[in-house]
């Protein structure tokens, strides 16, 4: 059972920028979907940003109109940590951030995509 952990959230300035981490702390992750979500109280997960397995050390990606060009989400050690670097930070991006894995190797940003959630880290934007 494969098992993710998230790292890094932290409470910054508008307009700074933050990178969060996801480490798959047991099984392997490198051939299947990753990707970012963000909730906060009350509302849906949302998606923010994918990464789907092409070849062997390359995914490509793919982001929620809210954040795109902001936003960008890359893959290391071999497919198994997954990070989202974050810039220009909003207070409409404070949210707990998710890291989930699918059982396929190609995803969307639709929760019903992944079945291996992390706990989450927390990220909050103050003005």
């Amino acid at each position: 059972q494969m098992q993710l952990a998230e790292s890094g959230g932290a409470a910054v300035m508008v307009g700074e920028s933050l990178k969060v981490s996801c480490a798959t702390v047991r099984g392997t992750a490198d051939r299947h979907c990753m990707a970012w979500f963000r909730q906060v109280p009350g509302n849906d997960r949302e998606g923010v940003a994918t990464t789907n397995f092409r070849r062997p050390r390359v995914y490509s990606t793919d982001y929620s109109d809210s954040v795109k060009g902001r936003f960008f989400v890359t893959r290391n050690n071999g497919g198994n940590t997954m990070y989202l670097q974050m810039n220009a930070l909003k207070p409409e991006d404070t949210a707990m951030y998710y890291c989930a894995a699918g059982a396929e190797t190609h995803c969307g940003l639709e929760t019903k995509d992944y079945n291996t959630w992390g706990q989450g880290t927390q990220v909050t934007v103050s003005s």
